[in-house]
């Protein structure tokens, strides 16, 4: 059986190996992980994965940023897990 390829992204060392536990005891292989918007585009590119977690805070880039560079060449399934409930912000997720 073939399972879902996840790429997560996220700056905190901590939530990366929370979310990749829970992914994999979902049944789904974690291809990569990514602590910054640069890192997470070449992961992707390396990996292509069937959909990838998104922090939207990180140092180099925001997700929303990087989420809008991978649909410029894929459309990929993104995940937002973030703490941010601005409108604004939220809005800006859902359009990238």
């Amino acid at each position: 059986m073939n399972s879902l390829k996840v790429l997560i992204v996220d700056d905190s060392p901590i939530i990366s190996r929370k979310l990749t536990m829970m992914v994999e005891l979902l049944g789904y292989k974690v291809v990569k992980t990514a602590a910054t918007g640069t890192e997470a585009i070449a992961a992707y590119r390396a990996c292509l994965p069937d959909v990838v977690t998104m922090d939207i805070t990180m140092p180099d880039m925001d997700g929303i940023e990087v989420a809008a560079r991978l649909q410029e060449t894929h459309a990929i399934p993104v995940i937002y897990l973030t703490a941010y409930s601005e409108d604004s912000t939220l809005e800006r997720a859902r359009r990238a």
